[in-house]
């Protein structure tokens, strides 16, 4: 395991111990939830767009901040990874330092928070986002995997963490959406800059199927079966399915400024509006 810099000195641990693993995934866990409840206290202290919005709604919001805290964090370990870490860019497919074994039990724990967290909003408010759903059901596979088979090199695991690079962007956007700031020009730059993170997160993808290409004797030898299927699986979804619908969806946001994650309940409550406004005229 490596020891440069932070990497060894900072972050050092023993991470093949399965209770120093299970410690650090429940404090990730704890300190997310522990964000979710935060944000909703403070939120309805400061914010009046807060206060006004339904239940489901200030679910998504807190969900929101954990999500953009988690996206600032990936994107940071996510760059380090790809451009300045001399040891796992000399062994794209063993390499492992101690950071990184930190940053990926922190995004087993996030992931762990999410999937609980997104399962029981669908249940409590019946309602089911399948793409969502499907991307961090196996993103929370790929880290544990990763942490399972314990010799698989962090390159690609911490790389693809630089996915979340379009969240802190997205999570901006939907507040500001339910701000009434959707013709801000605030609102229209960071749609912008999401939109375009959203094109990178698929060069990104490009980069890792590069990544495996160049180096395919050495990962098929290196990497369990299970894991090498799991792996190609979401980058598949990634690269082919989710990322293009999300850029599309956002894209088509900038030029229609709708909350399509509460689409149905605004027109519910408008078609709502209209009744009551033609039980009085009548």
């Amino acid at each position: 395991m490596g020891n440069h810099a932070l990497g060894g000195s900072m972050f050092a641990a023993d991470y093949f111990s399965w209770e120093v693993r299970l410690k650090l995934l429940a404090a990730s866990f704890l300190f997310y939830l522990g964000l979710f409840v935060a944000s909703h206290w403070i939120s309805y202290a400061v914010f009046a767009t807060y206060r006004s919005l339904s239940a489901k709604e200030k679910v998504f919001w807190n969900l929101a901040t954990a999500r953009a805290m988690f996206g600032l964090q990936s994107t940071v370990a996510g760059l380090r990874v790809l451009l300045l870490d001399p040891v796992l860019n000399a062994d794209r497919i063993l390499g492992q330092q101690d950071w990184t074994w930190f940053s990926m039990l922190v995004a087993c724990g996030f992931f762990l928070f999410e999937n609980v967290a997104l399962h029981v909003f669908n249940v409590i408010f019946w309602t089911c986002d399948i793409v969502l759903a499907a991307h961090h059901f196996l993103a929370f596979l790929g880290f544990c995997g990763a942490i399972v088979y314990s010799t698989v090199g962090h390159y690609m695991p911490m790389v693809s963490l630089l996915l979340e690079m379009s969240t802190p962007f997205t999570c901006i956007s939907w507040i500001l959406l339910k701000a009434g700031w959707s013709h801000s020009l605030f609102w229209k730059a960071n749609q912008w800059i999401m939109i375009h993170m959203f094109h990178l997160r698929m060069v990104l993808t490009y980069h890792l199927w590069w990544v495996c290409a160049c180096n395919w004797d050495h990962l098929v030898t290196s990497f369990p079966l299970p894991y090498l299927i799991l792996f190609f699986t979401g980058l598949s979804l990634l690269s082919f399915i989710m990322n293009p619908y999300w850029t599309y969806k956002k894209t088509q946001q900038l030029l229609n400024p709708v909350d399509w994650n509460f689409q149905s309940t605004a027109m519910n409550n408008l078609s709502g509006k209209n009744e009551t406004a033609k039980e009085k005229s009548m």
